[in-house]
């Protein structure tokens, strides 16, 4: 087992109380994310809606859902994203991301950072 893995474990356990009585949420129509190439230093913001493919250099970052505290569109977002990289088997992240808390089920690259910053609303 990873350090990662019990890490996200014992995330998991601390504050499954939290999670299961948390209130309830809404799905947002997509969600605005921003990457950091390490190479270069650069930044970049990318709308992603939902259900949609958004390309970054050689990665594929699909959105599968971004849900976010219902009545609080500026609230903490949740998304659902899968990432892959052209050329590569398989899958580089495949998980929930919170937006308060990126470092909680980081996306591993050796070029790119991503993180979700918001859902899309309207």
């Amino acid at each position: 087992m990873t350090l990662r893995m019990i890490c996200v474990a014992a995330v998991t356990v601390l504050f499954g109380a939290t999670f299961a009585t948390a209130e309830a949420t809404s799905n947002g129509q997509g969600a605005i994310l921003r990457a950091l190439d390490k190479i270069s230093g650069t930044t970049v913001d990318i709308s992603v809606p939902s259900g949609q493919v958004a390309r970054l250099g050689r990665m594929n970052i699909v959105l599968n859902e971004c849900r976010y505290p219902r009545g609080n569109p500026s609230g903490d977002a949740f998304a659902a994203l899968e990432v892959s990289e052209t050329g590569r088997d398989g899958v580089v992240f495949s998980g929930w991301m919170i937006a308060s808390a990126p470092a909680l089920n980081p996306m591993e690259h050796s070029r790119y950072d991503i993180w979700v910053m918001r859902c899309i609303t309207s």
